[in-house]
């Protein structure tokens, strides 16, 4: 064979290898609504900057048929791009090849580039769409999932970890991107779960779809083990660039700094008035947040799931920031088990990745009942408390309204080593509300009383007291444990100012292989 002709066979070779599973499967593929595996890629990176490795990868299987069944590249494409001319490492599992059943070289072709990107120190992106494992390689097939599954372990907490899910993930490949930092879902084509309905009709007798036991609307809103659905693939991969955008190649770097127009001594006097008069009354703390970040862009995480706590990802004068916030608009506020998860486990990424925290406070208290307390709100709680006290990037709170008992300490209080605590002068912060702190302290007088008008008129004159000696951010302030009270319409700039600070913050933990998060 002559070069010419070598030349001729790679160039034919490669053709075939971006067939995947031949065009019949990738028309049955679009007919489905869904990209190919290289379509998702090169939407996802910027143009021309995808570099593949392993295309002539086959498997080394011959039983059950699968020696007259081989593909080149054997259901997976690896490789690295850029994102923003920022390096990131990339597989893409293809559904036309074996419906992208794991293999074991399959295994090997992401584990290779999850070392490279380990050394290097980029992130790197799963873009799954698979049936699971390949039954006919037996133990070899799990022995990959395994082996992908440490890489996962022990990239965590040092690179960026996302994936997206666009088709199937069921079995054991849900614990891959389980592993990983942030999962994002594609609506009404995407589905995880550890069983499908198949199996749990016969074991349990239980009749659901796919869409009702693991759709992305499912896992958004009542598992939280997916961070975001997106309409479409489309708007996955916008998702995809739109999140690496305010995290750090790695642990060792700072997130990106971002050019910024919105000046940073905006004053926004619709705060000023924010904050109802009536203490019950809810109000809409995203409109809080967009008020105070740069450009009103904020990208928020787990929307749908655990809604009295905000979580997401802005900037402020460029500087990318976590914030975390109850939302009086839903529960009051109130931290509960999803909430205290969603935002232990928000907190902690952000520790690991060198994003300062931003945490803006307005929480009556835990919620109470049995359901609560036997689903273990205890433990639950403790998660978020350890994650703001573990922690050791800039911590800046805002106490805009409530801040009662054990949830003003959860919250990223001083005691928790905060770094800089302000309050809005409404701020309320104590141990309990007036109603149930005067039911407590005047418990014999209120059974006293000869008639309830007497008991009201008891209650009344007391939780007055109470509010003016007691529920303000003053006293609080007298020892020290609120930095400044503050005029609403300045947060931002104070926020600023304060990130300005805190930016060459320096703190480590005591030396530990690792503590014992209540988990």
């Amino acid at each position: 064979m002559s070069n010419h002709d070598k030349i001729r066979q790679l160039i034919e070779m490669r053709a075939q290898a971006r067939l995947g599973g031949g065009e019949k499967r990738l028309d049955a593929q679009h007919q489905k609504g869904k990209l190919s595996a290289r379509e998702r890629i090169e939407l996802l990176l910027d143009d021309n900057s995808f570099e593949e490795y392993d295309m002539f990868v086959t498997h080394r299987t011959t039983a059950f048929g699968l020696d007259k069944q081989q593909y080149l590249g054997d259901g997976v494409v690896t490789g690295h791009g850029t994102i923003d001319g920022r390096l990131v490492y990339v597989f893409s599992q293809d559904f036309t090849v074996l419906g992208g059943s794991l293999s074991e070289t399959y295994a090997q072709k992401i584990c290779k580039i999850m070392d490279q990107a380990m050394l290097v120190g980029a992130p790197v992106i799963g873009l799954n769409d698979s049936g699971g494992a390949r039954i006919q390689e037996g133990v070899r097939s799990l022995a990959g999932y395994a082996d992908i599954f440490q890489r996962n372990i022990m990239a965590s907490g040092v690179i960026p970890q996302l994936s997206a899910i666009l088709g199937p993930c069921a079995g054991g490949a849900v614990y891959s991107p389980a592993l990983t930092d942030f999962i994002l879902m594609a609506d009404k084509q995407s589905y995880m779960f550890v069983t499908g309905p198949k199996v749990a009709r016969t074991v349990t007798g239980e009749n659901i779809s796919e869409e009702d036991l693991g759709g992305a609307r499912i896992h958004a809103s009542k598992s939280g083990v997916t961070h975001f659905v997106t309409e479409n693939e489309e708007e996955a991969m916008q998702v995809l660039r739109k999140l690496l955008s305010y995290l750090p190649q790695n642990n060792m770097e700072e997130p990106p700094l971002v050019a910024n127009t919105d000046p940073i001594d905006r004053l926004e006097d619709a705060l000023n008035h924010i904050i109802p008069e009536n203490p019950n009354q809810p109000y809409d703390m995203l409109d809080v947040i967009h008020k105070v970040v740069d450009s009103d862009e904020f990208l928020e995480v787990q929307r749908y799931y655990a809604r009295n706590m905000i979580t997401g990802f802005a900037r402020f004068n460029g500087m990318s920031v976590g914030i975390v916030a109850n939302q009086p608009n839903y529960l009051a506020g109130v931290l509960d088990i999803d909430a205290s998860r969603k935002a232990a486990r928000f907190v902690r990424f952000c520790d690991a990745f060198n994003i300062p925290i931003v945490t803006l406070v307005d929480v009556p208290g835990f919620l109470p009942g049995s359901g609560q307390e036997y689903g273990g709100i205890i433990l639950h709680g403790a998660k978020l408390l350890y994650a703001y006290g573990e922690a050791t990037v800039p911590k800046v709170t805002i106490i805009l309204r409530k801040a009662y008992g054990g949830a003003y300490d959860v919250m990223s209080s001083k005691h928790l080593r905060g770094d800089l605590n302000y309050a809005w002068p409404m701020a309320e912060i104590a141990v309990m509300g007036p109603k149930g702190a005067i039911e407590v302290l005047y418990n014999k007088e209120l059974t006293a009383a000869a008639d309830a008008a007497e008991r009201e008129a008891i209650l009344a004159a007391k939780e007055k007291q109470y509010r003016d000696e007691l529920l303000n951010p003053y006293e609080a302030a007298k020892y020290g444990y609120i930095d400044d009270i503050i005029e609403p319409r300045n947060t931002r700039f104070r926020i600023i100012r304060a990130l300005q600070t805190l930016a060459n913050k320096k703190l480590t933990n005591p030396p530990k292989k690792h503590g014992n998060i209540p988990l």
